[in-house]
């Protein structure tokens, strides 16, 4: 017998994404509404480097929140094609942006994130039973505004990172991070606070001129 798509049992399925609680993350109709939503990732990551207008067009019907002047340079990586995802205004990522978007992501405006850095929302129960089940549970990861992510970070599931804050590469990031800090580690830890000095240095002892900055 072919299998048959029963949209009532994906979207009673879907919406255990966004509570929190345990759930059968091989469900047959919510992995079947899962390579949907891949397809225009694909798309996406075909495109070619001058086709910045296909590109931009394509990212609005990725995600379902998406402001101004947002690029992602491919390939783009999601594991619900962004269709979790939302994101504020003047954002970049560079290539290999992994989303584990099964629970809700949000990217606030003006953050930067470098190659290779991997968000995570979805996590598997500790005990071996479950997993053995196929068991997941997600939790929403919230990244604030102007807020900068190295190379290589890791961000795991319920983390929220404060407006400013810098993400150190290679970091993995466990717990909260307040705003207005530098955070680098595995666990990422606070470091110090941004400061005055950073309004006069951009690289070690290397000052910033600001007669050149408009």
């Amino acid at each position: 017998m072919d299998y048959i798509y029963n949209k009532k049992k994906k979207d009673t399925m879907e919406e255990k994404c966004f509570t929190g609680e345990i759930y059968d993350c091989n469900d047959k109709d919510l992995m079947f509404y899962q390579e949907e939503c891949k397809l225009l990732i694909d798309e996406y990551n075909k495109t070619l480097p001058g086709e910045l207008k296909k590109r931009s067009e394509l990212l609005k019907k990725i995600f379902p929140d998406i402001g101004e002047n947002c690029y992602i340079e491919p390939p783009l990586r999601s594991n619900f094609g962004g269709k979790h995802t939302h994101l504020g205004n003047n954002i970049y990522s560079n290539f290999n942006l992994t989303l584990v978007d099964d629970g809700d992501i949000f990217i606030g405006d003006h953050t930067m994130i470098a190659p290779n850095v991997t968000i995570c929302t979805a996590a598997h129960p500790i005990y071996p039973f479950l997993r053995e089940k196929g068991l997941q549970y997600n939790k929403p990861v919230k990244i604030g505004k102007c807020v900068w992510l190295g190379a290589g970070v890791i961000i795991l599931p319920g983390v929220t990172i404060g407006d400013n804050s810098v993400i150190g590469a290679g970091s993995v990031v466990t717990k909260d991070i307040p705003s207005d800090s530098v955070a680098y580690g595995n666990p990422a830890r606070v470091a110090r606070r941004i400061n005055d000095r950073d309004k006069e240095y951009f690289y070690k002892n290397e000052k910033i001129d600001w007669s050149k900055i408009q």
